[in-house]
């Protein structure tokens, strides 16, 4: 589904589980700046990939046209390395919204979080 509706996107869907989803990307050399860092907006797009894909899980079935209504993040230690994760929890979900959280992390450190998202994806009538 993801190359056919969203040939730009880069994250992967890595993981599913009953209220969860795990989006993945290996770095790429664009997304680093000054010192080695990740950029926020690739943590940022990582956070709202993981929240798109729970999105699916929470509704049962693939929704393209959910669209991320608000998401704010934020950052807690600078992220470096080669690969990204982000793992979003679903709170809740309604007829018309989904609502969750999200920890992003680099490499295997999931116990050192670079950054924390919350959101809400909208759901076509």
């Amino acid at each position: 589904m993801l190359a056919e509706a969203f040939p730009g996107a880069e994250a992967t869907c890595a993981e599913l589980g009953p209220d969860y989803a795990v989006a993945s990307l290996s770095v790429a050399s664009s997304s680093i700046r000054p010192g080695g860092f990740v950029s926020g907006p690739t943590q940022f797009a990582m956070a709202d990939a993981a929240l798109w894909y729970a999105t699916f899980v929470a509704i049962d079935r693939i929704e393209p046209m959910a669209l991320t209504s608000e998401l704010s993040i934020r950052y807690l230690r600078p992220a470096q390395g080669q690969r990204i994760w982000a793992r979003a929890q679903i709170a809740t979900a309604t007829r018309r919204s989904v609502v969750g959280s999200v920890i992003v992390w680099m490499d295997d450190q999931v116990s050192r979080p670079s950054a924390v998202a919350q959101g809400t994806y909208v759901l076509p009538r």
